[in-house]
């Protein structure tokens, strides 16, 4: 194929098309009418020599053709971005930029707090618009419309960049006074009542069943791995709410280890170690292709890294001052992407 015939702007068509699967939506996002994106269609289907997309029940359906072509096409729409991005440095001094961070509650427990305070001395004039995860699609951060996601991902979609943050094993809270701080282990645990807390996205938590623990999670897994089932009493889905009701003397909060941490300084309670083994898991930085090589978005993705990191520093001193206190793994932040 001669390239000098042909439009590279079809690659930013085929590659809405094939985001959207409809032709209709692929119109709006590129602010043209509908007839003129079917006419942009059937050049495709000429260039390619293939349909691309055919109907079917379910609307649209790329053929095989177009699913070998797609990360193909993202491939080469970030190349040309390198080609005509600026390469100017970013100021973080000077730069009003807005970053907009999806971050699920346990990252906003544990490590929004620390990343505020170090842009706000960076740059102080850069606005940050934290999303949930109720509040963001895949396909909004594959368009670049969201900066980044902080979360503890089972999948992703695998033309994302992604870094772990750092991994994190699980604790309990117990009131102090409780006779279960006195003889913590498997059989106290599972004679106590339990809260369970997540944050789940928009209408998958509604409803929850105690009697379906196998599903609420790693700690409820675990626990049938055993064979066993805690008996949950509240159900909850924000972190803060725990350590406020772990107070009651007959409640167990099992959370991960540096949401737990954080009542380090509550005369109340203390943390204990699960009496059973809880797989531990990673927070994970993930972002689009198409943001990869921005100079913000890099001074971003580093300022995030070194934040972690001197969390981690700080929990390492904890920890030698008081060894007793349960030690989160430590993964170096590099940047592996």
């Amino acid at each position: 194929m001669n390239l000098e015939r042909v439009d590279l702007n079809l690659l930013i068509y085929l590659d809405v098309l094939l985001r959207e699967k409809n032709v209709t939506r692929a119109a709006e996002h590129l602010g043209i009418t509908q007839p003129a994106m079917s006419n942009i269609l059937k050049r495709l289907r000429d260039v390619f020599n293939d349909p691309l997309l055919i109907r079917s029940s379910e609307g649209m359906t790329p053929t095989e053709r177009a699913r070998d072509l797609q990360p193909l096409i993202r491939e080469a729409l970030d190349g040309l971005n390198q080609i005509f991005e600026s390469q100017e440095d970013f100021r973080p001094r000077s730069s009003a930029r807005v970053f907009r961070i999806m971050a699920a509650d346990y990252a906003e427990a544990t490590l929004i707090p620390a990343l505020a305070k170090a842009m706000r001395t960076e740059s102080p004039n850069v606005v940050l618009d934290f999303l949930t995860p109720s509040d963001v699609s895949y396909r909004d951060m594959e368009q670049g419309k969201v900066d980044m996601a902080l979360n503890r991902f089972t999948e992703i979609p695998q033309s994302f960049h992604q870094v772990n943050v750092w991994k994190d094993t699980f604790s309990c809270l117990v009131h102090r006074d409780s006779p279960i701080a006195e003889n913590f282990n498997l059989k106290t645990y599972l004679e106590a009542e339990h809260i369970w807390v997540s944050k789940t996205g928009m209408g998958v938590g509604f409803g929850m069943n105690p009697d379906q623990a196998g599903g609420l999670g790693w700690i409820d897994q675990a626990l049938g791995r055993l064979g066993r089932k805690r008996k949950i009493a509240i159900f909850t889905r924000h972190y803060q709410m725990p350590a406020l009701l772990a107070e009651n003397a007959d409640l167990i909060a099992t959370l991960p280890t540096r949401v737990a941490r954080l009542q380090l300084s509550n005369p109340r309670l203390v943390i204990k170690e699960p009496p059973f083994h809880i797989p531990e898991f990673e927070l994970k930085m993930a972002w689009s292709p198409l943001l990869h090589h921005n100079a913000a978005h890099r001074w971003l993705r580093q300022l995030i890294m070194f934040t972690a990191q001197q969390i981690i520093e700080r929990e390492e001193e904890q920890a030698r001052e008081s060894p007793a206190r349960p030690v989160v793994p430590i993964l170096p932040p590099l940047d592996r992407d």
